[in-house]
């Protein structure tokens, strides 16, 4: 691996950094924000500024309108771009419709891709994605999926209910995981108007960073033409692994940004703010928490972009992607949860960006799968995997 950077890509992350700095931090504070993420019109006049930067929907394909970046490059580009909570809304790479934008491109066909995807690269429209659900239903075991898609002529019917749906409220379409009758899954794509789709009530979440915050979605008798299968019928399952692979990387990008923000902050405030006659950095135990900072944004950084650099080599990256989505998670936790410490009073307060980010932050470590999960999956695999070493030596 060769971790120099080259000229077209330092250039394009200074620029993203400047444009961070000067466009997008000094909106943090705009009123148009709520609990629930930033409101259309901010997230409209944010996406603005990424279009007239030429920043904008950096990792989809050219044809589409991109910028066509590995994932090798997202990796800097994002992590500068999340070094604002806004900053991935205003180059239109936040989730869901970021891993969205990369699914379709993988599966959908031309018809869905002009239908669906160009709108969305160019930032005028939004998508959701519907696969968690309710007890009993899917979470992190997708193969509780109870909503269900059975054929009528040329439609599918779909009946269910999902929950925790990022960026439902407001969203121009979406991706609905639904049972088959035979068991298997499969994809499907909707208008979000269509009759059929009631969005319950938005839920109360730590975070506030996405817009459309999160949402309880019904299906009542929800016809979906075939044409508007997401790929091919029963290969659900597979693409959403097209997808979260992927996605669980990028969202380590986007927050190890935040956690260096956080870190730089309370860099700043330790340099200068003195107790018991001394800066608090002086203090062992603060400086301490700044070299332990480092060390877990430097291995949250290293293992990005490892898993990245694997994906640019077209490899299946379910175990790496699990393996960086958990020690990322809870490194960058753990930065920000030092930072607050360090920032004491000013950690607990909007005085200070790092309450923020800490808030909005904590769910990390449960998106995509919780560390739990993802260590139960890596052990099943390091087993079997010893498993068929020792019987192919025996």
């Amino acid at each position: 691996m060769n971790f120099d950077l080259s000229p077209e890509l330092l250039a394009l992350r200074d620029r993203t950094r400047r444009f961070i700095a000067e466009k997008v931090i000094p909106l943090e504070k705009d009123p148009r924000h709520d609990s629930h993420g930033p409101s259309p019109e901010l997230r409209a006049d944010l996406v603005a500024l990424g279009r007239a930067e030429g920043l904008l929907t950096p990792h989809a394909s050219k044809e589409m309108g991109g910028l066509g970046l590995s994932h090798v490059e997202k990796s800097v580009i994002f992590e500068e771009a999340g070094y604002s909570w806004l900053g991935p809304t205003a180059l239109n790479i936040h989730a869901p419709d970021e891993g969205n934008i990369h699914l379709m491109e993988e599966v959908a066909s031309p018809q869905q891709k002009e239908r669906w995807l160009r709108p969305q690269v160019q930032g005028r429209t939004r998508s959701c994605f519907a696969m968690t659900e309710p007890d009993p239903g899917a979470g992190a075991d997708p193969s509780m999926l109870m909503t269900t898609a059975v054929r009528d002529g040329d439609d599918y019917v779909i009946n269910g209910m999902k929950w925790f749906i990022t960026g439902a409220d407001g969203a121009d379409y979406i991706i609905i995981m639904a049972r088959m009758e035979d068991g298997s899954a499969s994809m499907f794509l909707s208008d979000m108007k269509r009759e059929g789709i009631t969005l319950v009530r938005n839920m109360d979440a730590m975070d506030a960073c996405f817009t459309g915050g999160h949402g309880v979605l019904r299906f009542t008798n929800l016809r979906v033409p075939a044409s508007d299968v997401l790929g091919e019928l029963g290969k659900g399952f597979r693409y959403a692994q097209v997808r979260l692979a992927p996605a669980r990387l990028t969202h380590c990008m986007r927050w190890l940004g935040q956690a260096r923000r956080a870190h730089d902050v309370a860099v700043d405030y330790a340099s200068r703010r003195r107790a018991f006659g001394k800066t608090l950095a002086e203090h062992e135990g603060v400086g301490f928490m700044l070299a332990d900072n480092d060390m877990d944004l430097h291995t949250a950084r290293l293992h990005i972009q490892h898993t990245a650099w694997l994906l640019d080599q077209g490899q299946n990256c379910n175990f790496e992607s699990s393996r960086a989505k958990v020690v990322c998670s809870e490194a960058e936790w753990r930065v920000v949860d030092r930072c607050v410490q360090i920032l004491g009073g000013q950690g607990v307060t909007a005085e200070q960006p790092v309450m923020r980010i800490f808030t909005d932050m904590r769910a990390f470590r449960v998106y995509d799968g919780p560390s739990e999960v993802h260590r139960w999956s890596m052990a099943q695999k390091i087993v079997r995997a010893a498993t068929k070493a020792r019987e192919a030596t025996a």
